[in-house]
C-alpha cells in the first residue's frame, strides 16, 4: 500500500462515519505561543476541544503535518522522524445533540471504529490475532478505565492481550493545565508468528500503531475535574502505519522516503545498506526543512529558524561523510515535492528553481523529464524553498571547511575543543572524532566525558532560557496572544490599503509579547509607509470597532469579500471575522479608496477580541526580509 492510498482510506472511512475532513494546519502554530512547531494533531484544534464551536461540526477527521524537535538526535534509527503526518479523527463533545453536522461520540464508537478500520477487509485488513491493546490502570487522580477495557473484551480481544498501564503510558495531557484524560493504545505484532498470547509492552516487536485519547478531565493547579465537554482525539502516525502494513521493519523503505533514498544513492555512489544512519538523517532532515520553509520558517539563529538551520546543517555533515561534495539539497527538495505532489505541493517544478531537470516524481516510476508550466504562486513558493536551502548549504559548507581546517591544526584534543567544534561549527561529535582519528589522534573516554559535560551544561542553560515559553500548556494561549491575533488582521488589511491590494499573508507567529506577520513583497517598506500603517491601525483601534464572527460556506465567504489563501484547502464551512466599517485611507492604491462596508474581513479560526478598543496602542518595531519575495513585520501592543 502506498502512502496516498492509506491517507485516503483513513479519511474516506471517517467520512462514511459522518466526519468532515479538514485540511492540515500550518506547521507554525498561529494561535499557540507555547510551541515552536505544530507537533501533534490536536494542537490546531485546542479552541474546539475547550468548547468553541467548529464550523464543520462535531465530527472531524484530518491528516496533520507535524514536526517534533525533542528527539532530533534519535533520528537515524528505523522509526524516528522529525517531520511526520498524524492521521486523526475527532469528536468535539459527546453531549452535543445532532445539529446537521453529526453528533459527538465517545469511547464506545471510537473503539469500535478503530477496530473496524484496522481489521476490516475493505480497509486495512490487519490480522486481529496480531493485535494487542493497553488501557489506563487508574491512580489517585482518575479511576481504571473500565469502559475501554470492557469494550475491547466485547469486541473479542483476549484479556491477556489488554495491558493495564499507568499514567506515563496511557494518559494524555498538554502540560501543566488543559484538557486531558486516559487513552487506549493499539499495538501490532511484527515478530515471527504466531504472536504471543500475552501482550508485553516492553517487547519491541509489539509496535504501537494507533492511540485513542478520551479527554474527560481538565487539569488546573494540580486538580483534575470532569470536563463538561468530553472529546475523542485519535492519532495514527502515517509513516509508522505504512511500514507495518507493508511488512517493513524500517519506515524509510516506504514510498514516503524510498525516492529520496534512491537519489542519495545516486548522488553519493553508495548504497543504503551499510550507510542507513546517514541516509536516514539526510532524508528526514531535508524533508522536514522543506516543509518548515514552505510554512514560512526561514533558517536563522533563534527559535524555529534555528531548528531548521540545525536540520539542514546535520544533513550537510552526513552528506559530506558519504562523499557528496556538490550541492544536493535542491535535488532532494525536488524529490520531496514529487512525493507529496497533489497533497501539499503542486505538480509543476519550475526551471527557475535551480534544478537541472524538471521531472514527474512518481515514487513508483522512473524519473522522466517534463516541461515546466507557467509559474504560479505555488511555483514561486517552490523557488523560494529551494533558494533558502541552497543559500544555507553554500554558507554552511564554508563553515564546515573552516571547522575541518581547525581540526587539521590540532596536535591534541580536549573535550572543550570537541564542544567548540560542535557549538561554533556545527560538527557533531562523531564527525570530529573520525577526523581526529584519521590524523592519528586518539580520543579517550575521559575526553568524550568532558565533551558530554560541556554539552549537558549548554543544554541545561538552553532549557532554562526557554522554560517560560512552554510553561503554560497548550490551553493557555493567553489574553495578549488573542489581542495580537486580532491586531494581525488589522495590520494585514492596512498593508493592503497602504502598500498593495494584492498583498497576502505568507506566515504568522503570535506570542504573548508580539505579533509577526510575513507577506509577499520584494520592496522594503519606507519609513513613511510604516508610519501610515501604524496610524491606520491605531485609528481603527480608537474607533471601538466590533469584531464579528459569522459561519458560512466557503463560496459565501468569497462572495462576501472575505480574504483568504484560496489555493489552500479550506473545509466546506468556514469562520469569517469582520472588523467594523472602513474609512477613506491616505495613499490608498487606485481603485481601493472610498468608503467600504468593513475594514477587515478574513477567513480565520480565531481567537479574537470582541472590540478593537481592547487592543491598546499598535507599534511596528521591525520590518525586514524573510526570504525571496517575502517581507516580515514584527509589532507590539502597548
Amino acid at each position: 500500500m502506498l502512502a496516498n492510498e492509506l491517507r485516503e482510506k483513513f479519511l474516506e472511512y471517517f467520512k462514511e462515519k459522518g466526519h468532515k475532513v479538514i485540511p492540515s494546519a500550518s506547521l507554525v502554530p498561529e494561535n499557540d505561543p507555547t510551541a515552536l512547531f505544530t507537533s501533534a494533531g490536536m494542537q490546531p484544534l485546542v479552541p474546539y476541544l475547550l468548547g468553541e464551536k467548529h464550523p464543520m461540526g462535531n465530527r472531524i477527521a484530518d491528516a496533520q503535518k507535524c514536526i517534533r524537535t525533542d528527539d532530533i538526535d534519535e533520528v537515524g534509527d528505523k522509526v524516528h522522524h522529525t517531520f511526520f503526518e498524524m492521521l486523526g479523527n475527532w469528536s468535539l463533545g459527546n453531549h452535543v445533540k445532532p445539529d446537521g453536522h453529526g453528533a459527538g461520540y465517545f469511547k464506545k464508537e471510537a473503539i469500535e471504529w478503530s477496530f473496524e478500520f484496522l481489521t476490516g477487509k475493505n480497509w486495512l485488513g490487519l490480522d486481529k490475532e496480531r493485535l494487542a491493546m493497553s488501557v489506563f490502570a487508574g491512580d489517585n487522580d482518575a479511576p481504571f478505565d473500565q469502559e475501554a477495557y470492557d469494550k475491547w473484551v466485547e469486541i473479542g480481544i483476549q484479556p491477556d492481550r489488554i495491558a493495564k498501564l499507568p499514567k506515563k503510558n496511557n494518559w494524555w495531557g498538554p502540560g501543566e493545565s488543559g484538557p486531558c484524560g486516559p487513552d487506549t493504545e493499539m499495538f501490532y505484532w511484527t515478530g515471527s508468528l504466531p504472536a504471543p498470547d500475552k501482550f508485553d509492552d516492553k517487547n519491541a516487536a509489539w509496535v504501537e500503531i494507533w492511540n485513542d485519547v478520551f479527554m474527560q478531565y481538565s487539569l488546573k493547579d494540580g486538580v483534575y475535574t470532569p470536563l463538561i465537554q468530553k472529546n475523542v482525539d485519535t492519532g495514527m502516525g502515517l509513516e509508522r502505519m505504512l511500514a507495518v502494513i507493508n511488512g517493513f521493519d524500517d519506515n524509510y523503505k516506504t514510498d514516503l522516503f524510498l525516492p529520496i533514498i534512491k537519489k542519495i544513492e545516486e548522488l553519493s555512489g553508495k548504497t543504503y545498506e551499510g550507510n542507513e544512519k546517514e541516509f536516514r538523517i539526510i532524508a528526514d532532515h531535508v524533508k522536514a526543512a522543506v516543509f518548515a520553509i514552505s510554512d514560512g520558517v526561514i533558517p536563522s539563529n533563534k527559535g524555529a529558524g534555528y531548528v531548521v538551520r540545525r536540520l539542514i546543517r546535520r544533513s550537510i555533515v552526513k552528506a559530506n561523510q558519504l562523499g557528496i561534495k556538490d550541492n544536493f539539497t535542491a535535488e532532494l527538495a525536488n524529490i520531496v515535492f514529487g512525493i507529496y505532489e497533489g497533497i501539499y505541493f503542486d505538480a509543476v517544478i519550475p526551471a527557475e528553481a535551480g534544478i537541472q531537470e524538471n521531472t514527474t516524481l512518481d515514487p513508483r516510476a522512473p524519473l522522466s523529464s517534463r516541461t515546466a508550466g507557467p509559474e504560479d504562486d505555488k511555483g514561486s513558493r517552490k523557488i523560494g524553498i529551494v533558494a533558502e536551502l541552497e543559500k544555507e548549504e553554500v554558507k554552511f559548507k564554508k563553515t564546515l571547511r573552516e571547522g575541518l581546517k581547525i581540526i587539521a591544526e590540532q596536535k591534541e584534543v580536549s573535550g572543550k575543543i570537541l564542544f567548540d567544534l560542535y557549538q561554533s561549527f556545527g560538527l557533531p561529535l562523531e564527525i570530529s572524532t573520525e577526523e581526529f582519528k584519521s590524523r592519528g589522534i586518539e580520543i579517550n573516554n575521559s575526553t568524550i566525558q568532558q565533551f558530554n559535560d560541556e554539552l549537558k551544561a549548554h543544554q541545561e542553560l538552553s532549557r532554562t532560557a526557554s522554560a517560560g515559553m512552554f510553561k503554560g500548556g497548550l490551553a493557555e494561549s493567553g489574553e495578549m496572544a488573542t489581542k495580537y491575533h486580532t491586531a494581525s488582521h488589522l495590520l494585514l488589511s492596512a498593508l493592503q490599503k497602504i502598500v498593495d491590494p494584492n498583498i497576502i499573508q505568507k506566515g504568522s507567529n503570535i506570542t504573548a509579547e508580539r505579533l509577526r506577520l510575513d507577506f509577499n513583497s520584494s520592496e522594503k517598506l519606507t519609513p513613511e509607509q510604516i508610519k501610515e500603517i501604524e496610524d491606520l491601525v491605531n485609528e481603527q483601534i480608537k474607533k471601538d470597532l466590533p469584531v464579528l464572527l459569522e459561519e458560512m460556506t466557503l463560496t459565501e465567504a468569497k462572495n462576501s469579500g472575505a480574504k483568504g489563501i484560496f489555493d489552500s484547502k479550506y473545509g466546506e464551512r468556514v469562520k469569517v471575522y469582520t472588523i467594523g466599517p472602513s474609512i477613506d485611507c491616505p495613499s490608498t492604491p487606485s481603485g481601493h479608496s472610498g468608503p467600504r462596508e468593513f475594514f477587515s474581513r478574513e477567513i480565520c479560526g480565531g481567537p479574537h477580541v470582541s472590540n478593537t478598543s481592547e487592543l491598546g496602542h499598535f507599534s511596528i518595531i521591525k520590518e525586514e526580509s524573510s526570504g525571496a519575495g517575502i517581507r516580515r513585520i514584527k509589532a507590539v501592543l502597548k
